[in-house]
């Protein structure tokens, strides 16, 4: 499997070359389209930002970073995203209704409500799960309901190069209380009134319909080209590091810190913040922290984490300990929304100050993560000879 992370989504392409299945690899920081610099301007403050049209430029950029030989190749397509960022559209139009509610964003307000009619424990009885979103929204919102419908990031991605609005795949659906092992909503889910927004749900990579004639013809897909239900990007990595015996794990540092551990069983916990997807006949067991890249970004530039990273020593521990959040809360791997970040003492050096946070994120990965999980290798879109991935693998063979 290969992957391209960029705003939080990894496009595949699964190509067909004499009979032969063939996957294209984007690196971060090849193909990258003219519309990079209005990405990023769409990303300088997150109060500002557009979501939608972001992941909708980022979308479209990537198709068109497919190199023009390898398009009439190609014939599947489908889209990973944040588990949990919900979107809440009309099921007539498919214009946004409300703003996305980001992977990360906790609804406190929902949370009893979810916890009166749920079982005890489920995935849902966390404040960041998407029932909680649509219950929130559900509460706020007095017009609009009757049309309104709900999708997850990849399910509104998909839409956008198939056309029909109310699909997504069972890993997407698991935090709004799908059960995959039944391959149904449950009843208690089905009997609220909100209910009517849940979209239909498929295996993963079932074959939804071919690819919109417009972008077909515009990038020069073949006529055959099927988009296929999506999943979690967590899930991608988990694919992309080919771990597949149960027993092995896989952490995903990104903008922020997910882990997922093959297993012959289901377990699920929201105390702990620990949940399970299915995975044909297995189990996907794990969590996310909302430690990670997120909060490099909220105190260094990229150019300073760049130039601060050259004069750190990975070898060398360093004696600064944080708890590094950009915000109060905290899913995995305790579930507690009163977490409060601790990134301080700051010492007078940037380089010892990165150092200490780095080490950190490494500490509640090997430390933190291992009192549930064991046998963790390693995935993350960055340069394995980067500084973070050597904390990460230094800390990794110490445990």
């Amino acid at each position: 499997m290969m992957c391209r992370w960029v705003s939080g989504c990894i496009l595949e392409w699964t190509l067909v070359l004499l009979e032969q299945g063939l996957l294209l690899l984007i690196k971060m920081g090849q193909f990258f389209p003219k519309e990079r610099k209005s990405i990023q301007n769409l990303r300088k403050t997150e109060e500002s930002i557009d979501w939608l049209r972001s992941w909708k430029v980022t979308l479209f950029s990537l198709l068109e970073a497919v190199p023009v030989n390898l398009r009439p190749l190609i014939a599947s397509i489908s889209i990973d995203g944040t588990s949990a960022t919900t979107i809440i559209i009309d099921s007539n139009s498919g214009e946004p209704l409300w703003r996305p509610f980001l992977y990360n964003e906790s609804c406190p307000d929902a949370l009893p409500v979810v916890k009166s009619i749920a079982p005890a424990n489920h995935t849902v009885c966390s404040g960041t799960s998407t029932l909680c979103k649509l219950v929130s929204w559900w509460n706020t919102e007095g017009e609009n309901r009757e049309s309104a419908l709900l999708l997850h990031q990849a399910d509104w991605l998909l839409w956008l190069l198939h056309g029909k609005l109310g699909l997504s795949d069972y890993n997407n659906a698991l935090k709004v209380g799908y059960d995959p092992e039944l391959e149904s909503y449950p009843p208690w889910l089905l009997s609220q009134p909100y209910s009517q927004l849940l979209p239909s749900v498929q295996a993963p990579g079932t074959s939804i319909g071919y690819l919109k004639e417009g972008i077909r013809t515009e990038f020069g897909f073949p006529k055959d080209c099927v988009v296929c239900t999506g999943t979690t990007d967590s899930i991608a990595a988990f694919l992309a590091a080919r771990a597949t015996e149960p027993g092995k794990a896989v952490t995903s540092l990104g903008s922020t810190l997910a882990i997922k551990l093959l297993s012959t069983s289901r377990i699920e916990d929201a105390r702990f913040g620990v949940y399970s997807h299915r995975l044909d006949d297995k189990w996907l067991v794990g969590g996310a922290s909302n430690t990670g890249g997120a909060v490099l970004r909220q105190i260094f530039t990229d150019e300073q984490l760049e130039k601060l990273s050259e004069h750190i020593d990975p070898m060398e521990v360093s004696p600064l300990d944080y708890y590094p959040l950009q915000v109060v809360g905290e899913r995995f791997p305790v579930a507690d929304p009163k977490m409060v970040p601790r990134l301080h003492p700051r010492p007078q050096s940037d380089v010892e100050y990165l150092h200490g946070i780095l080490e950190s994120i490494a500490r509640i990965e090997v430390f933190k993560f291992f009192t549930y999980l064991s046998k963790v290798s390693l995935t993350q879109p960055c340069d394995k000879d980067s500084v973070v991935c050597m904390i990460l693998r230094r800390r990794d063979t110490a445990c």
